[in-house]
């Protein structure tokens, strides 16, 4: 029982020593990914719709979440943040230096099934148009997104 205990008390102090950590990682970005992807082997798209559209902490952690498009479409499925894109084709609309970045997505996503993409987007903690890099993860016929912001 003491055991149990002091392992418990361990693996909470690790944990709030992760959330009090300044900015997520990529290792962050990628973990929430594959947490996603595993959601969503576990349970089907509509749940992981479901619980991204929520803001459950497992996806959304302030400023790094995961989104969902679909790869043959280009259509946001589900947004944390930004409600407004989904089922919207953004596809062609570029980012604030002109950069087609959802293209870019799905032709990784497509070509690769995983990767990294740089572009400017709106933070949501700040408010701001900021620099960011998003891993992309293929699952099915959709596209996982989590991004960080770099400073």
């Amino acid at each position: 029982m003491k055991l149990t205990a002091t392992a418990t008390a361990l693996c909470l102090s690790l944990a709030c020593a992760g959330a009090l950590a300044n900015e997520p990682t990529e290792k962050d970005a990628i973990a929430m990914a594959e947490r996603g992807a595993a959601f969503f082997k576990a349970h089907g798209k509509e749940e992981l719709m479901k619980k991204i559209a929520a803001k459950d902490p497992d996806f959304s952690q302030g400023s790094l979440y995961i989104d969902m498009r679909d790869i043959k479409t280009g259509i946001v499925l589900a947004h944390p943040h930004n409600p407004s894109i989904v089922g919207k084709d953004l596809t062609d609309v570029p980012d604030a230096n002109g950069k087609k970045y959802r293209r870019e997505i799905i032709e990784l996503a497509a070509a690769k099934g995983k990767g990294w993409v740089d572009y400017m987007y709106k933070n949501p903690v700040s408010g701001k148009i900021e620099p960011k890099t998003t891993y992309i993860l293929k699952v099915d016929d959709f596209v996982l997104e989590a991004g960080l912001y770099k400073k």
